[in-house]
């Protein structure tokens, strides 16, 4: 009898059901009822009619999709378009366009490090940072979360070596913030470069929602990289990386998620311009994200919930394990709140937890629903 290749698949599955950690795919409705608090929309611009409007005209006039990688028929001029604006808006030198924020940390982390070279990253940072990390081939010490001081002393165990330390902006996890002026800092006493994954920063943090680096005072520094996605507060798909006209370019030479993938499609990046001009005209969208974020974090924590303080737009409510978290996202669900669920091995900590989208387009009312709701299906411990 031929064994079956992928009976060991079965035993997997029996025991991420065991540990109720089994994922799945709910296709949602595009007229759907729920509140929405656990997708990435931090302004609610993804239905706003001038930015699907700007998507349909750009398909209309470029076509459905790129065609080819950028290097081939993939760029157009609504992809360099949306570069400038990009760069400008958040005060670097240069951008440059990626089919997804993954392909854009993948891309920066690889092609700034090589097998001789150190990287730090934080313990706290995403997947796609992790695993530009293991892509890179350079050595890399996963420094503790949040830790200058303990980025500091591995760069000056690693005197003269080539080095890149690598964070998120703000962690999608707990929704804190990274210290960026201290890391820095300590980039520069040791000449390594910092990069920044500002997926959850841009749209909410800085002036006008310019982004963390912006905020910390670090746009357009030298020896400044950011990575960051049009796919939560700009409403569409697809990512960038921005900092310095000539790594720009070493990516466009190096980066293999830039040369071998397809280009962002059309539609994507005419909605991402969109977004990103309107974020120009309305900056108080900014400002509004994080206070209805502070709102929720107040109003769950008075009511005995374990959350973490927001430093932008996520907050997370802890849950006593992963089923429960389970279980109350599914209950939220059914009483018409959508809520995120993060379990392990998303988190590294090991800590379960709903995890909540504050929107700047969040009524009173809808803020009001939404905590009742998380309050009544909480879970008993």
């Amino acid at each position: 009898m031929t064994q079956d290749p992928f009976d060991w698949i079965d035993d997997e599955s029996r025991r991420r059901a065991s540990a109720g950690l089994v994922r799945t795919l709910r296709p949602r409705d595009a007229d759907s009822e729920l509140l929405d608090l656990a997708g990435n929309d931090y302004l609610g611009l993804t239905r706003r009619p001038e930015i699907t409007a700007a998507a349909a005209e750009a398909a209309q006039r470029w076509g459905a999709g790129a065609t080819g990688s950028r290097l081939v028929t993939g760029s157009t001029a609504l992809h360099a378009e949306l570069e400038r604006e990009l760069a400008a808006f958040c005060g670097f030198e240069a951008a440059l366009v990626l089919s997804s924020g993954y392909a854009a940390n993948l891309a920066a982390v690889t092609a700034l490090s090589d097998r001789g070279s150190l990287i730090v990253s934080d313990a706290g940072n995403h997947a796609s940072i992790v695993d530009g990390c293991r892509l890179s081939r350079a050595e890399t010490a996963i420094s503790p979360h949040a830790d200058a001081e303990a980025v500091r002393k591995t760069l000056d165990a690693h005197p003269g070596r080539r080095a890149l330390v690598v964070t998120d902006s703000v962690f999608s996890v707990d929704g804190d913030a990274a210290p960026l002026p201290a890391l820095a800092q300590a980039c520069r006493e040791h000449g390594a470069a910092l990069l920044v994954d500002d997926a959850h920063g841009l749209g909410v943090l800085g002036e006008g929602g310019r982004g963390a680096a912006a905020a910390a005072g670090l746009a357009g520094d030298e020896g400044v990289v950011a990575m960051l996605t049009l796919s939560k507060s700009l409403g569409s798909q697809g990512g960038a990386v921005l900092g310095p006209a000539r790594v720009i370019d070493h990516l466009v030479n190096t980066a293999r998620t830039f040369i071998f993938d397809t280009g962002l499609a059309p539609a994507a990046a005419g909605a991402a311009l969109a977004a990103l001009r309107l974020l120009g005209r309305e900056p108080e969208l900014a400002g509004r994200a994080r206070a209805v974020a502070g709102t929720l974090h107040q109003r769950l924590t008075a009511q005995g919930l374990t959350a973490v303080r927001p430093d932008a737009a996520v907050v997370s409510v802890r849950a006593p394990s992963p089923e429960a978290a389970l279980q109350w996202a599914a209950d939220c669900r059914a009483a018409g709140l959508g809520v995120g669920c993060f379990r392990p091995p998303s988190v590294p900590d090991g800590i379960s937890r709903l995890r909540l989208t504050a929107r700047a387009d969040l009524t009173e009312e809808q803020i009001a629903r939404a905590v009742a709701t998380i309050v009544e299906t909480a879970p008993a411990g």
